[in-house]
């Protein structure tokens, strides 16, 4: 056991300790957020600014572009899921859970390929495609924009793109030495599959309500 965990820190030979310190703030605000987010709670949204701000940081001086433009949008997204979320109907009710429509899967599919042609232009202009890492970084960005998108509007579907990204997520960044975000990536995704079940279960009481 001491060996892997030997090994499991060596990757962080050479790192400066604020970096690291940083990275251990960030997934645990980063799980909070989800974990909130699955109990469908405003929380999600304070706790994930922080973790958000942090990773734009690390990502900036680990040169992932991808990543941190997935982090400066989710900060952005933040801000506009917290209004929407506090927001009330006519009978003075929060948004509830609902399913995504055809329109708004429409504009999942533009969103998606907006997204893969804008990193793909910041890659290329920062000459950054030296990797395999980076395109499949170019691919997690777009499911992951998609995927806060719709968790903004309190789509249903968004879990679906989550678990998928974050499934991706876990070896991806385990490859890149960020051990912690790796294992992070592993919670979110157990996380999100029982987000799912949690939102499913909101939407059908709330048609059996309706």
């Amino acid at each position: 056991m001491s060996h892997i965990f030997d090994w499991l820190f060596s990757q962080y030979q050479g790192i400066d300790t604020h970096l690291i310190v940083l990275e251990f703030i960030g997934v645990f605000f980063g799980f909070l957020s989800v974990w909130y987010s699955k109990q469908e709670n405003i929380l999600v949204y304070p706790t994930g600014i922080i973790s958000t701000a942090i990773f734009v940081y690390i990502l900036w001086v680990y040169g992932l572009l991808g990543d941190m433009f997935i982090n400066a949008y989710y900060f952005s997204m933040s801000i506009y899921g917290w209004y929407f979320w506090t927001r009330k109907d006519d009978n003075n009710q929060e948004v509830p859970v609902t399913k995504t429509t055809k329109k708004e899967h429409l504009w999942s599919a533009v969103i998606f390929v907006i997204t893969i042609l804008f990193v793909i232009l910041i890659y290329k202009v920062n000459d950054k495609f030296d990797s395999w890492t980076a395109y499949v970084d170019t691919v997690t960005t777009a499911i992951f924009f998609v995927g806060m998108w719709l968790m903004a509007k309190k789509k249903l579907e968004n879990w679906t793109y989550w678990i998928i990204g974050d499934l991706i997520s876990v070896p991806l960044y385990f490859y890149k030495g960020l051990i912690f975000t790796s294992f992070q990536y592993f919670l979110f995704t157990i996380i999100a599959i029982y987000g799912y079940k949690a939102w499913k279960n909101s939407l059908n009481n709330n048609q059996q309500i309706a």
